[in-house]
C-alpha cells in the first residue's frame, strides 16, 4: 500500500525512533538497588516499557507486567522519584536512533510535517532529541504528561492534528506498540506499525495497523 494525500507524520519515540531500553533498564535497576529490591535483566525490563514512567516503575516494583494492586502509593512515588532523578541525568548513555531513522527523517521532512506523541514524560524528550542531534525536526511534541489522557486514548492524536491544522485523514500515526495503533484506530487515523520495538512480545498486527514495516526506511516506499 502507498499512502496518498498525507501531510502530517506523528511518531512514537521509544521503540520507534530510538532504542532507549538499556538506559531505562539501568535507571530502573538503580532505583531497585536503592530501595533494597531485586534487580532484573535488560530483557525483562524491556517488556515493561511503553506506558510511561509510573507504569514502568510500578511493574518493576511488582516484578511483573501485571502491577501488584497492593503497592503502597507513597512507596511507589518514592521509587518513581529515584528513577526519574537517575534517568534525567543518564538519558543518552546508551540510547541511539534505530537504523535508518535519521536518513529517512531527513528525506521525509522535505514533504511532511513531523510531530512526536510519546508516553515518556515530556521533560525528557527534548534533551534526548538534542543529545541524538534529532532536535529541530518536529513541529510539536507531546509527552505522556502533556494532556489529561495519553495513548492508547485518542486525545493526543486529535490534539496534535487540531493544533497543526491537519485533518485526521491527512495524518498517519507511526509506532511500535498497541498503544499507538489503538489510539489511531480510536480516532479513525491511518497507522503504521513497526515490528522492532517494545510491544511486549506481542505481534503488532494483532491490533490491525493499516501497514506493518520491519525497517524504518520502508517508510520511503509507502509515503
Amino acid at each position: 500500500m502507498k499512502f496518498e494525500n498525507k501531510q502530517l507524520l506523528i511518531f512514537d519515540l521509544d521503540g520507534t525512533l530510538i532504542n532507549s531500553a538499556l538506559d531505562l533498564a539501568l535507571s530502573v535497576n538503580e532505583m531497585l538497588e536503592q530501595i533494597g529490591k531485586e534487580t532484573f535483566s535488560e530483557e525483562t525490563i524491556h517488556d515493561w516499557v511503553g506506558n510511561g514512567a509510573l507504569t514502568l516503575v510500578s511493574r518493576a516494583l511488582s516484578g511483573s507486567r501485571t502491577i501488584d494492586e497492593k503497592l503502597d502509593d507513597i512507596f511507589v512515588q518514592k521509587a518513581l522519584d529515584i528513577f526519574l532523578n537517575h534517568y534525567q541525568n543518564n538519558l543518552c548513555n546508551a540510547t541511539l536512533p534505530y537504523p535508518h531513522v535519521i536518513d529517512t527523517l531527513n528525506t521525509l521532512k522535505k514533504k511532511y510535517t513531523f510531530a512526536i506523541i510519546t508516553n515518556k514524560p515530556f521533560a525528557f524528550v527534548e534533551p534526548i532529541l538534542k543529545g541524538l542531534e534529532m532536535d529541530g525536526l518536529f513541529r510539536l511534541i507531546l509527552g505522556g504528561d502533556s494532556l489529561s489522557e495519553k495513548k492508547p486514548h485518542p486525545m493526543p492524536l486529535i490534539y496534535v492534528t487540531e493544533k497543526l491544522g491537519v485533518s485526521i485523514e491527512n495524518s498517519v500515526m507511526i509506532g511500535d506498540s498497541k498503544n499507538d495503533i489503538l489510539a489511531a484506530n480510536a480516532c479513525g487515523m491511518h497507522s503504521i506499525g513497526v515490528t522492532y520495538g517494545y510491544n511486549y512480545g506481542e505481534d503488532i498486527g494483532v491490533h490491525k495497523p493499516t501497514v506493518i514495516i520491519n525497517d524504518f526506511s520502508e517508510l520511503l516506499q509507502i509515503l
